[in-house]
């Protein structure tokens, strides 16, 4: 790719267009396309993306949104900002998304508390496979909430061939650059089907203006897509089913490889997965230090993700109401889970050599 990434990059410095020029939206109608929605909005990250989304939505003090126990701390860093508050939910443990039946308990127990209004879900499509929408949607309905679905890993992922970034009400993604789609810096997108919404999210992107930049008729952010960004997802979307190939036939290798020595990653009927990451789960926490030890000492890269579960965190414990219902699940994986390397690149002998570190490990 690096001569078409290198014409891209140039073509943007020779323009002067640096900051919302023509390939900004050019990028947005042909993500729009690919996910299968009728808008798609971009902005500074991915983080900004899911704040944009609740601002959009109006979400604040005294909403209850619903995230889960096991994900990424922006998940719902975002939600405290808004002065809502974030409901921690366990998830399942072969696909490490938000399990519908916690979610369903925790929904039932803030509403007969009665001190929150539950608003929102915010559905995690972990490590590249999307969530079970089809339940978290009958669920939603029945208590009159919306999702919003953190797309931010799950970008190329599907389900029975509708891609990720559909499933929400609003959904955004993370063009981060370890992300499946990554760019040369930091980047995110929104998407939706409603006009009301874009447009709001639209405004409040650029400091809430109105008619124009120098019209300000909200509180907004200042969150807008670098030009040179754009070009370089462009040029990577190009390739990306092709890399989303490669990445299956990694993880298929890896499971053909792995699934007698070690908990191997669980795909479901019709879901297909971007394999952001190849996550396994190992005994318990001392087999998984000896494990990455081992890696360690052959050269070979691996990384935890989680190692403390969101309610754990510290910026949390000041927040009332934040606490799990019941997360068993989620503080396990902490103390089990390993990401191998994953990446369109992988050769066959490097998974081989993983592959072969873990087995004589874990026999």
């Amino acid at each position: 790719m690096r001569p078409k990434m290198e014409r891209a990059i140039l073509d943007v410095a020779s323009s002067a267009q640096y900051i919302m020029g023509p390939q900004v939206k050019a990028l947005e109608e042909q993500l729009a396309a690919y996910v299968g929605v009728k808008h798609c909005l971009t902005c500074a990250n991915g983080t900004d993306a899911l704040t944009l989304a609740l601002k959009a939505w109006g979400v604040g003090q005294g909403d209850a949104v619903f995230v889960p126990d096991f994900t990424f701390f922006a998940s719902a860093e975002v939600v405290a900002i808004e002065s809502a508050t974030p409901v921690f939910v366990d998830v399942d443990a072969a696909t490490y998304n938000i399990d519908p039946e916690s979610l369903e308990n925790a929904i039932e127990k803030v509403e007969s508390e009665g001190l929150l209004r539950p608003r929102v879900v915010i559905a995690v499509d972990l490590f590249g496979l999307p969530a079970n929408f089809a339940a978290i949607r009958e669920i939603a309905d029945r208590h009159g909430m919306l999702i919003l679905e953190d797309g931010a890993q799950g970008f190329g992922g599907s389900i029975d061939g509708k891609k990720a970034c559909s499933f929400g009400d609003i959904a955004t993604t993370s063009f981060f650059p370890a992300k499946p789609l990554g760019c040369y810096g930091d980047g995110g997108a929104l998407f939706t089907n409603n006009d009301e919404w874009a447009a709001l999210v639209a405004s409040y992107r650029v400091h809430g203006k109105g008619s124009n930049k120098y019209d300000n008729v909200r509180i907004g952010l200042n969150s807008r897509l670098d030009t040179l960004q754009a070009a370089v997802l462009q040029v990577k979307l190009n390739v990306f089913d092709e890399e989303l190939e490669r990445v299956n036939e990694a993880a298929r290798l890896y499971t053909d490889l792995l699934k007698n020595s070690v908990t191997t990653p669980t795909i479901p009927n019709g879901f297909g997965s971007s394999w952001a990451q190849y996550t396994i789960q190992l005994a318990g926490s001392e087999q998984r230090g000896e494990v990455q030890q081992a890696l360690n000492e052959a050269r070979i890269p691996s990384m935890i993700y989680y190692p403390h579960p969101m309610h754990s965190q510290t910026a949390f414990k000041g927040i009332s109401n934040a606490m799990p219902y019941d997360t068993y699940i989620s503080n396990k994986l902490c103390e089990t889970v390993l990401s191998l390397p994953m990446h369109p690149y992988l050769t066959k002998a490097d998974i081989e050599a993983v592959a072969d570190v873990l087995v004589r490990k874990c026999m």
